[in-house]
This record gives C-alpha cells, structure tokens and sequence, in this order.
C-alpha cells in the first residue's frame, strides 16, 4: 500500500508532525538571511581616492582647506548620477600628482593622473563594509561579484552532495552535519582578514545553507498527509520570507558589516540541540526528532518506521493497528526499491520520459532561481533606499507565498507555476521601459514593477519546489531535489553577473539589461512547464516505477481509533459509505 494511506490513520498533520515540522522550518529563517547577506555586507558606498599626504581625508569635505586639496589632488570626470543624468563628479579611481620639475607653460601638463590604491568612502549607509575594508572596487570591483558567487557554488555543492547524502545514510544526519557546517563558517566570517578568508567562510556557509534547505524541505514533506503537502511545502517558505525581513531590519540597525554578520551567526548555536533531539529519549525510546518514516520504509527498515509511527498515534490522539504497514500486500503487489549500485542522480535519466521530464524540471530551478535571487541582488542597481527596497522585495516575497495557500489546491500545481513564472518574466521586461525611456521623476514605477515581478518569481519558486517533491519518488528524492537544486545554484551563481552587466554597458540600456535577460528566460521556462504532469492530490510516488505510472489516488478504506472514545475516525469519509462498501 502507499504509505500516503497510512496518514488516513495517523492524522495527515497532527499533534506529532507540526512539532516536527516546526523544527524544520525555524532553521530557514537564517538560510534566507546567509544567503541575502551579502547584498549589505558587499555593498560599494560612494567613494573616490584619497588625498596623498592628507592623514584625515575622508569623503566628505570637511574644511575650505580640504576642499582646496581635493582640487589638486582628484581629477573631475564625466559620469552619470542615479538617474541616468549626465553630471561631472570626482575621479572614483584616479588620483593626480604635481610634476615639478615640468616647465611647459600649460598648467594641465604639471599633473600625471594614475589609478590609487587607498581610498576614503561615504559612510552615511554603512560605518564599514567588507567591500570598503578590502578596497573592492575600481581595479578590483569584479571580486564583489566572485564573493558572491561563492556562496552560491557552496550552496551548489551543498544541495548536491548533502541531498545524496540523505538518500543514502538518511535525511537527519545530513540535516545535523549542515547545522554543525553552518555554525563554524558563518561565526569565523566575522573575524578574517583576507578576501581569500572570506571567500571560503561564505562557500562553507553556502554548502550548509544548500544542505539545510533541501534536507528541511524534504523532511517536512514527506511527514503529512496529500491534502497537507499545499501547506507543508509553502509554509516553510513564509518563515524564508521572514528571514529577509528581518535581515532589512538588522541591517538598518547595524551598520558594521562585522557586527552584523556575529549578529545574525551566533542565534544558530542554538540548533546545535537537534542533535539532543535526535537521540533516544527514555522512557518510551522515541526521538523528538525521528528520522522520515519514509526513507526509513524504503531502506526496508519497517520496525524503527513503525516505532515512530506509534509514538506519532500516541502523540495524535488515535491509535494504530500493529500491522498497517502491511496491510494491503494482497491486494497490491509491493515493488521493491530500486538497486542502489548506479549513482542516484544518474536514475532520473533512466528512461526518455523520465529524463525529459527531469530537463524540464532542472531548467525551470535553474530559471526560478536566477530570476528570484537576481531581483533580490539588483535592489542596488534601483534607485532609492536600498534598505527600503529590500524590504519591499521582501514583502513580495510574503505576498508571492501567501498566494499560493489560496490557489495550489484550487487550480493545481502547473497552471499556477507557468502563471506564476511567465508573469514574473513579463514585469521583470516590463521594468525596462521606465528606465530606458522614462523620466526621473518616474523611477518609482521601476521599483513597483520590479516588485510585483518579485511576487511572481517567489510564487513560481515556492511552487516549482513543491511540485518537483511531488514529481520525484522517495528513493531518490532528496537526491533529485538536490541536483534541481544545483542547476538552481547554477541560475544562482549566474544571476551575480547578469546583474553586473548594468555596470559594464554603459547607458540606460546596461541598466536595463539585466531584468530583460531574466524577464525573457522566465517566459521560455515557463511555457515548457507546460509538458510536465499534474500533481494535485495524488500521492507521493515511492519507486520510479511509481512515478512513471498513472498515479494513484489515497484509499479510503482504513479508519483510526480515537484513544479516549474508542471510536472510528473516519477522517473526512463518511462512515456509512465504508460500511456499505464493507
């Protein structure tokens, strides 16, 4: 029988499994606050070369004096401000040097103009940044773009390798081994003194973030019953959102890019308990944190399976009979799980429609996450305070999930996920007209737009997650999750320099660019989605050969016993029907 059958017993999210689940979801409240963290603690203020010889420069001037010398000292360039407009401004890299010994009788040839290496910042957004502590910037401003993107290649191999890993030897070791990965980079980051140093912190940091997602994803889905999995698999993305807003706050707070890294590090320690949790605790020898009892079935390790769903009935309120996970072997034949000898991975492309299926699925995690983590890094290419569109992107992130519970179990997974998508794709395109064509003082429609197609982008990523976890069989579905989440990665380590692209071509087009490039793959992902199948209130597939099957709907046919009454429950089913049927 599919174990999805045994939660018309257990109670589809009882007592039991909202504790367990609870647990997976507070942890995501910090993975969305490593992973948009560097947005402020990589941010580049304003800045220009420091005056040679003047011990007490800063950027802004301070004396007629000062003024006086930043005259001789930094050359004036053309530029453009915020807005696109043309305007003259200090060299940001250059610094120029008298000639003495020069006797030509034109006043510019007694100068030589070279790039410098020290440089003083406005410090009116942040007291300090590692951007501003490194000098990332002019020569070396590309390094902004490898830190980040090295979070997001440890994010990569995090989500693959740690989602192998819960495959083999079981999802709640790889959830305790992120935890502990996620403790020890992140605390050590605020204390290097080398780029090298914290390019490592945030690729250690990355690899636990991919870990904790996938794995507390997955953990908490395969725990509740078919009309529960909606709700399963979005929730756990309202405590993401919250995450992000509350990072908008901490940041506005503490300006110190080292202080504000320990701050959001230090709370995780706490975490460090699930490891407690996981241990047998006397005197009914249960965990408080139970490995997924169906990883657990498909490692044919039926008596710890049937332990925890014992104490989960208790838990519930109901009680279950001692036989139920085999009750119904002869009406059904039970296949057995695949053979572990290939690499998991390597099975998604076992067959044609399989492997078609499974490119399709990849693409749109690599799409979804560009798409989803570009607009949160662009909010620096908008005009505004970045603070305040942060958290307004954030906000939509919230809205964008909060829809969902309104939507996935009316029209189903794909129509909402292409809707989702292509209509994130088509705002995101639509930004650009403000920004090309647009006056100033109408900027503000690029932010709105901007965020509602942030809406969109976190709908379509809430929603590919759920639908993918209901497209992938239990024998390798947190190794398919992990590899979608690697080619997510990849959209993540690529939406870095598709952003950059505003700085590096040059007018309002360059700033445009970017949204443009993600607004068209949005479109393209989304209507190829078309060809996967549905999955709205059908069971989990335990086996590839299960998912390649029809799917099965949940039998009605087996009822629990109220502990206090001793009465059926017939959860949901009328109870005249099951004895006619009888």
């Amino acid at each position: 029988m599919s174990f999805d059958d045994v939660f018309k017993v257990l109670g589809e999210f009882g007592t039991y499994q909202k504790r367990v689940y609870l647990m997976q979801c507070v942890p995501q409240i910090f993975s969305a606050i490593q992973t948009c963290l560097s947005i402020f603690i990589l941010f580049t203020p304003e800045h220009r070369c420091s005056i040679p010889l003047y011990d007490n420069d800063t950027f802004l001037v301070q004396s007629i004096r000062h003024q006086v010398m930043l005259n001789l000292s930094i050359p004036y360039e053309e530029d453009v401000d915020q807005y696109g407009r043309p305007t003259t401004q200090v060299s940001r890299c250059n610094v120029r040097r008298s000639i003495p010994w020069n006797n030509d009788t034109d006043g510019n040839s007694s100068f030589v103009t070279y790039q410098c290496h020290s440089f003083v910042f406005d410090t009116t957004i942040f007291q300090s940044t590692f951007t501003t502590e490194d000098n990332l910037v002019c020569q070396r401003k590309k390094y902004i773009v490898h830190a980040t993107m090295s979070f997001m290649a440890g994010f990569t191999v995090g989500s693959l390798l740690l989602g192998i890993m819960a495959d083999v030897v079981g999802r709640k070791k790889a959830m305790i081994l992120s935890i502990v990965l996620y403790i020890i980079p992140n605390i050590s980051g605020s204390f290097v003194t080398s780029f090298e140093q914290f390019v490592i912190c945030r690729f250690l940091s990355g690899v636990s973030v991919g870990g904790l997602l996938g794995t507390g994803f997955v953990m908490g889905l395969e725990f509740v019953g078919p009309s529960k999995r909606m709700w399963a698999g979005i929730v756990i993305e309202l405590f993401w959102a919250s995450g992000t807003m509350l990072l908008a706050l901490l940041a506005y707070l503490i300006r110190d890019w080292k202080y504000l890294n320990l701050v959001v590090s230090v709370p995780p320690v706490l975490f460090l308990s699930y490891i407690w949790a996981s241990l047998r605790i006397p005197p009914n020898e249960v965990r408080i944190m139970p490995e997924s009892v169906r990883w657990l079935l498909i490692k044919g390790r039926t008596d710890e399976a049937m332990e925890i769903i014992q104490h989960a009935a208790r838990v519930n309120g109901v009680h279950v009979p001692s036989n139920i996970l085999l009750k119904g072997k002869e009406e059904e034949k039970i296949e057995p799980e695949e053979p572990s000898s290939c690499f998991p991975v390597c099975k998604l492309f076992s067959t044609a429609k399989m492997a078609g299926r499974t490119s399709i699925i990849f693409l749109n995690w690599a799409v979804c996450s560009s798409v989803f983590y570009g607009l949160s890094i662009n909010v620096g290419n908008i005009s505004g305070n970045i603070f305040l569109n942060f958290f307004l992107i954030s906000v939509a992130e919230l809205l964008g999930f909060l829809s969902l519970l309104f939507v996935l179990n009316r029209f189903g997974r794909r129509p909402v996920y292409i809707f989702s998508v292509v209509s994130a794709g088509v705002f995101c395109v639509c930004t650009t007209f403000p920004v090309i064509f647009g006056s100033p003082e109408i900027q503000w429609v690029a932010v709105l737009l901007a965020t509602i197609g942030k809406v969109g982008a976190s709908a379509s990523f809430a929603t590919v997650l759920l639908f993918s976890a209901e497209l992938f069989p239990t024998v390798i579905r947190n190794s398919a999750m992990g590899a979608a989440s690697f080619c997510a990665r990849v959209g993540g380590m690529v939406s870095p320099y598709i952003v950059d692209l505003a700085q590096s071509v040059d007018g309002d087009f360059g700033k445009a660019l970017p949204m443009i490039i993600f607004g068209l793959c949005a479109i393209l992902s989304g209507l190829l989605a078309y060809y996967l199948p549905e999955t709205l209130h059908e069971n989990l597939p335990e086996t590839i050969a299960d998912s390649m099957k029809k799917p099965r709907k949940s039998r009605p046919d087996i009822t629990a016993i109220d502990v206090n009454t001793n009465q059926p429950l017939m959860n949901g089913y009328n109870a005249q029907e099951n004895e006619t049927t009888a």
